[in-house]
């Protein structure tokens, strides 16, 4: 047995002993510390605030956006069915009369090729397709047999049971929610139309057919508000703690001692940090393609430059909150309102068809809206840029705007 070993145990527990007792919290010094704190933060109202109204405006904003359903979606009926000689009977007429109009917008189409025309222009969601002699396929005649009229209720009509016959739904499957909403509509109302005769019909909905996004998968819908939102958020941020930063340590001040301009300042980081977006949007694409398959089937060199110029705007943004905040610390401060605008107003994750219609004026005036919703229509609906044009000089337009802002405060603060 080694004796040193004990002994050196003895002094460590006592050495421990002493230091605590000689080291014992004091409340004191404690209570010194908190009322210290609170001192700082009464003297700092932007925190003040922070810690008070942005959770308040997170649950606001989560309560408002995210409560509400799809509405006023338009949709376009193309009417074959001539009602079997049945007048007001038709089958068709009782399912239209039953689609919720809350959700819908309905309006008829002379034509499918017509409908589907607007579709592909963006200017509807869905065309709904009842075929010729609906009626007269479920029910099998052209007239209500007597016995018939005694078995149902005025105005219904016996059903064939042997009949099957399909409505048709062509919708923009490029939106999953709001097809969805579509699709959930239009079974409703053929069920609601059944149970009304009070027996069932040989009637179904066919929802297999689509004019953009075929198959596709949140995921595919996702993957273009996600690459947006992450150039919105990463963008801005570098660019808002970077010109923090330079003017913290003095750089700034000694760049505008030379003969560089604030236009030029700018022009420069706007090229950078819009390679840089590039570069990101590059890496989460090819993530998105390589392992999660998601869907590309427009121009990849058009999504890519609305992702660039979406980065300018980022940037130009990031330079016009510098002139406000005047640390890095300020400067993180903004990043929770541009975070819970975009993910809440841009339709990134939610559509815009889902928040209310009193909120929805405000989804337009971020730029994280337009971006998204033309990446979306180049990747899932193929669109090029003479159907992506209004999105991108809105997104020119935000950043000549912010541009000249950001030269502007520069000039007056520097």
């Amino acid at each position: 047995m080694n004796v040193g070993r004990p002994v050196a145990v003895v002094k460590r527990v006592v050495a421990d002993l002493n230091v605590a007792r000689g080291e014992r919290m004091n409340i004191g010094r404690v209570v010194a510390v908190v009322k210290r704190v609170f001192a700082d933060l009464n003297h700092d109202k932007r925190t003040v605030g922070l810690i008070v109204i942005v959770p308040l405006l997170f649950m606001l904003a989560f309560g408002f956006a995210f409560q509400g359903d799809v509405r006023d979606v338009r949709v376009l009926v193309v009417n074959d069915d001539n009602g079997g000689g049945l007048g007001n009977a038709s089958i068709s007429d009782r399912v239209i009369a039953n689609l919720d109009t809350a959700t819908l917008t309905v309006d008829s189409a002379t034509n499918e090729s017509a409908a589907v025309a607007e579709v592909q222009n963006g200017k509807a969601y869905a065309v709904i397709v009842f075929p010729t002699n609906l009626t007269e396929t479920v029910y099998g005649t052209a007239a209500q047999p007597p016995l018939a009229a005694q078995a149902n209720p005025p105005g219904i009509i016996a059903i064939n049971p042997q009949a099957k016959v399909s409505i048709r739904v062509l919708a923009d499957k490029s939106n999953t929610e709001v097809s969805r909403a579509i699709i959930t509509a239009v079974n409703a109302a053929v069920l609601k139309t059944a149970d009304e005769n009070g027996q069932s019909q040989r009637l179904s909905v066919d929802t297999t057919g689509a004019i953009y996004g075929l198959n596709a998968r949140f995921i595919d819908f996702f993957c273009p508000g996600i690459v947006c939102l992450a150039i919105w958020n990463l963008t801005t941020l570098l660019t808002l703690q970077a010109f923090v930063g330079e003017r913290e340590i003095g750089t700034l001040q000694r760049l505008f001692a030379s003969p560089l301009r604030e236009s030029e300042l700018v022009a420069g980081y706007s090229i950078a940090y819009g390679t840089l977006g590039v570069m990101q949007a590059g890496l989460l694409l090819a993530v998105g393609v390589l392992l999660f398959n998601v869907i590309i089937v427009g121009n990849i060199i058009l999504a890519f430059a609305t992702i660039a110029l979406l980065a300018i705007v980022s940037q130009a943004l990031g330079i016009l909150l510098s002139s406000v905040a005047h640390s890095q610390r300020e400067a993180g401060e903004f990043m929770p309102f541009l975070m819970l605008s975009a993910v809440l107003l841009s339709g990134i994750i939610w559509p815009i068809e889902a928040i209310p219609v009193w909120l929805r004026p405000a989804s337009y005036l971020i730029p994280t809206t337009y971006a998204v919703e033309a990446v979306r229509s180049v990747m899932m609906r193929g669109w090029g840029l003479s159907m992506i044009w209004v999105d991108i000089v809105a997104l020119l337009v935000f950043a000549i705007t912010f541009l000249v802002l950001a030269v502007i405060m520069l000039k007056k603060r520097e």
